[in-house]
């Protein structure tokens, strides 16, 4: 197994995979920025985790509605699956409350879905994020946002101090989301609704390419369709 290092430009901030396990990566600003089409608040750097099973699925199984409707979000393997502080820090924000919606796989129930996505940025940063915590990392001063997190399982407290690793809350379907992930963006400011994305990079993880081939990064930003999960730390 090759083992490599990536980089990126600017001082990105250093993080780790905030979960356990498999996940597939999506919207990665190592593939493109802004990773998600829009500067709108602090996202510019962001990407998202969908976690997956041996054989890169989402879900276990599909029926009529995985092409024509939506589906349950417990069907998916996200869905429950503990999230975790990706660095040291104190816990900023916490909001709660927002609901886990349908997912959705099938393209034609997709439509109706962007048709309304107009609405929800009008309703400013929960509607997008739905529930969410914010992290301020102390020793450079950003902030680092987990969203889209499962209603009533937020483990934490605005004030609390964490260590990385700690869970805050579960995976879930709030907000902007298709389907149960993971979604993670660093800020320079508190505010979602003027805050500057800042780029940011991971250590330690294990990525598997879409041609199959694997290698261990220490410092990377992962690309987008690849599948990851922790690593031990190198060696000093």
């Amino acid at each position: 197994m090759p083992l490599r290092s990536a980089s990126s430009a600017s001082h990105p901030l250093e993080l780790s995979l905030p979960f356990t396990g498999s996940w597939m990566v999506q919207n990665s600003p190592a593939s493109h920025v802004p990773s998600h089409g829009t500067d709108l608040f602090g996202i510019r750097y962001a990407i998202d985790f969908v976690a997956v099973n041996a054989r890169g699925r989402s879900a276990d199984s599909r029926s009529w509605r995985s092409v024509l409707a939506s589906e349950k979000p417990e069907l998916f393997f996200g869905f429950g699956k503990a999230v975790l502080a990706p660095c040291d820090g104190t816990v900023r924000v916490i909001h709660d409350g927002e609901e886990d919606h349908s997912a959705r796989r099938s393209q034609l129930s997709l439509i109706p879905y962007m048709l309304k996505q107009p609405s929800r940025v009008r309703q400013g940063p929960a509607a997008v994020a739905g529930n969410h915590v914010i992290i301020e990392d102390p020793q450079s001063q950003r902030f680092i946002v987990l969203v889209h997190l499962r209603r009533g399982s937020i483990r934490v407290h605005t004030g609390q101090r964490l260590s990385s690793g700690e869970i805050l809350a579960e995976c879930g379907n709030s907000g902007n989301s298709t389907q149960p992930h993971i979604h993670l963006q660093a800020m320079d400011r508190l505010d979602l609704d003027s805050a500057q994305g800042v780029p940011i990079m991971f250590r330690d993880f294990q990525e598997q390419i879409h041609s199959g081939e694997t290698a261990v990064i220490w410092h990377g930003v992962p690309a987008s369709s690849s599948v990851v999960q922790p690593v031990r730390p190198a060696p000093a």
